[in-house]
């Protein structure tokens, strides 16, 4: 995928898990997975950008890994929502949480490849 591409497909996901916290219950466990879901799922967006700009193919691997870590930590999130009942916009969840599972398949097969490519070059 086209790095381009990507990034505005984390920035969209970003922008709709925020709209999505709309319909989270305003409850206290409500509220913390609110706060956790926002901070866990912009984070890709900024981290990849990061990496665009990194320093070296290892600090590459290493930006993407966190954009990876921060991408479960969302659908984890989603899930949490979803089975303690703190939506009732099954609908949306359910697109956010096919959105977030394709978004970590990109970031598996793009660090896999990044750290095939820099062995093949370390030989």
């Amino acid at each position: 995928m086209d790095k381009f591409k990507l990034e505005e497909r984390l920035i969209d996901f970003a922008a709709n898990i925020i709209l999505f916290t709309n319909h989270v219950d305003k409850s206290y466990a409500g509220n913390h997975l609110v706060g956790q879901i926002v901070r866990s799922s912009t984070s890709p967006a900024l981290n990849y950008g990061e990496a665009q700009s990194a320093e070296s193919k290892k600090d590459f691997i290493h930006k993407m890994g966190i954009c990876l870590k921060e991408l479960r930590e969302t659908f984890n999130c989603l899930k949490i929502i979803e089975r303690a009942n703190l939506t009732s916009n099954t609908e949306l969840i359910n697109k956010l949480k096919i959105e977030v599972n394709e978004l970590i398949s990109i970031f598996v097969s793009s660090i896999k490849t990044a750290k095939t490519n820099s062995e093949l070059k370390n030989r």
